[in-house]
């Protein structure tokens, strides 16, 4: 299996190399050119106005700050409407809608709207990561195994002492699969959104690169950011 990894590495920056001279463009660098670029980025020699630390720093603090905002709307919601049919009713729809939202159209909107800073960051990862919360979390308590409801139920247990006890625990499973796809979702809209919402962070140096002509440059914070 090692092998076969390696083999798949090896292959790939094989076949990149060999089809970069016969493309119909200049602009397509070689792998050495972009590894050369990393090497020089992570030893701090950059012509860019802030090293890729600084850079990352910058965006993992939004990422975090969004993504806790993500968790504290989502996960109540989620649980909300597993629990209670009135509230699956009236979140339903946004639900379903959110989801089909591109978060391109998010950064893209917030920008317009805020301007350039933090702010619409922010929001576009808790906007792009809520509604992949609250679908697990209330798929996850829909499909709580009926006999222990009933069981529940037939000792009299309150509704909060049963979402403790009984509700929670079978939820961790699709907890961490709706922190899974949330986060995943909140770190591609940061992306997006410091490219046309930022004027730092580890997204904005993609359009910095892009700007200046540089394909190495933002070949090599894509690779940054895998």
């Amino acid at each position: 299996r090692r092998g076969a990894t390696v083999t798949a590495i090896v292959l790939t920056l094989v076949f990149w190399q060999l089809i970069v001279p016969v493309l119909p463009t200049q602009l397509v660098p070689m792998p050495l050119e972009v590894a050369s670029f990393m090497w020089d980025e992570l030893r701090g020699e950059t012509l860019a106005p802030a090293s890729v630390y600084e850079a990352f720093a910058i965006t993992f603090a939004r990422l975090g700050l969004g993504f806790a905002l993500a968790v504290a709307v989502g996960a109540p919601v989620g649980l909300a409407m597993g629990v209670s049919r009135r509230v699956e009713a009236l979140f339903r729809d946004f639900v379903v809608v959110t989801l089909a939202m591109p978060y391109l159209v998010w950064g893209l909107v917030l920008a317009m709207w805020l301007g350039f800073g933090s702010t619409a960051p922010v929001l576009t990862v808790t906007l792009s990561a809520v509604p992949f919360i609250v679908l697990n979390i209330w798929e996850g308590v829909r499909n709580v195994p009926t006999d222990l409801i009933e069981m529940g139920r037939s000792f009299e247990m309150r509704r909060a002492t049963m979402i403790r006890h009984v509700i929670l625990p079978s939820q961790m499973p699709f907890i961490f699969a709706a922190l899974r796809y949330g986060f995943a979702n909140g770190w591609k809209g940061v992306v997006v959104a410091e490219v046309f919402a930022a004027a730092d962070g580890a997204g904005w140096m993609i359009r910095y690169w892009y700007d200046a002509h540089r394909a190495y440059g933002v070949i090599g914070y894509a690779f940054f950011f895998i």
